[in-house]
């Protein structure tokens, strides 16, 4: 009955039994389930493994099983963080295929008929966002990476979204946490909000990324220099899981007008917490400094803080660290 929560029939067996006989040894109860001693160690060795039994106060009676309500909460609080690194691992290799796809593209000649479309130059990209834009009739989603923008950028982006907005298309742009110290873009988004847009934050975003109508995806060429190239995927499975990438990424942000959240009391403020996850993957400063959109001396600065309250001295230990006090999912 519990395999679903990660219990084999064995181990749940001898735990049933030993809720029912707290007193009989690991022998007699072998015995009364049909097992050798050998088998039903290994069990109770599962059982441990998982903390459903701990060592008797009494001596001489072994483990004592925990009680039905603490184990039902262990391993689902276990299943719960093998499920969130989970997550974590697929939205990252839902993001990773993006941008390999975006990179590979721009180093061959798209055929007719394939699923992408080349656009070289700051000119190309601008007149095809804008054809894209026009022809949108549903929604433009937006993973706005990189920082601040220039408020020039700003200022000429307010036309085409007002364009879109009064025609109803639904806009919903997701920036760092770091534009909130960035009043340019304080008073745009502020504009966006008045005419219809909605707008949240997070500290930190897997790809630069516009999705048109869940039909386009327009994602860059170069994580370094977004003008230099980008390219438009319109592959139905490509576009699908881009789109799931948007909405994961979109239900866990925080409202502009909102303080970005924790989840519970004792956990990191999000920002350090996006780094920390980024330390544990092995990235760098710079490619942490880019994911978050700050300077990579902010970078330096947040890593060393997170390493010394860790007491870790490598990225790798400061990851274990982090996963046996909490703050990040464990994995088996």
């Amino acid at each position: 009955m519990l395999d679903a929560l990660g219990l084999d029939a064995e181990a749940e067996a001898l735990y049933r039994r030993m809720l029912a006989e707290p007193d009989t040894g690991t022998a007699a109860l072998a015995r009364a389930l049909g097992l050798t001693e050998r088998r039903a160690h290994d069990a109770l060795d599962r059982l441990a493994r998982l903390a459903l039994v701990q060592p008797a106060a009494r001596t001489g009676t072994g483990y004592r099983a925990v009680g039905p309500e603490a184990a039902m909460e262990l391993l689902l609080a276990r299943q719960q963080a093998e499920l969130a690194a989970l997550h974590l691992r697929v939205e990252s290799s839902r993001a990773a295929a993006a941008q390999l796809i975006a990179e590979c593209s721009a180093l061959r000649p798209a055929a007719p008929g394939t699923a992408s479309e080349q656009l070289d130059g700051p000119a190309a990209i601008r007149e095809r966002l804008t054809e894209l834009a026009g022809s949108a009739q549903r929604e433009v989603a937006t993973f706005a990476s990189g920082g601040a923008h220039t408020e020039d950028d700003l200022r000429a982006s307010r036309q085409p979204n007002a364009a879109l907005l009064a025609r109803g298309v639904r806009m919903r742009t997701v920036y760092l946490d770091s534009v909130r110290n960035h009043r340019p873009t304080l008073d745009h988004v502020s504009w966006l909000g008045r005419h219809g847009g909605q707008v949240r934050t997070v500290p930190e975003l897997p790809v630069r990324m516009i999705l048109f109508d869940r039909q386009r995806a327009v994602l860059p060429v170069d994580t370094e220099d977004a003008r230099a190239g980008a390219v438009v995927l319109h592959g139905a499975g490509t576009v699908a899981a881009l789109c799931a990438l948007f909405e994961s990424v979109w239900e866990g942000a925080a409202p502009l007008d909102d303080t970005p959240r924790r989840q519970h009391a004792d956990t990191l403020p999000p920002q350090e917490l996006a780094v920390l996850k980024l330390l544990a993957r092995g990235h760098t400063d710079e490619t942490i400094a880019r994911r978050l959109g700050v300077s990579p001396r902010t970078a330096r600065r947040l890593a060393a803080t997170l390493m010394d309250r860790l007491d870790a001295r490598s990225r790798f230990e400061a990851g274990v660290h982090a996963v046996q006090n909490g703050w990040l999912p464990g994995t088996r």
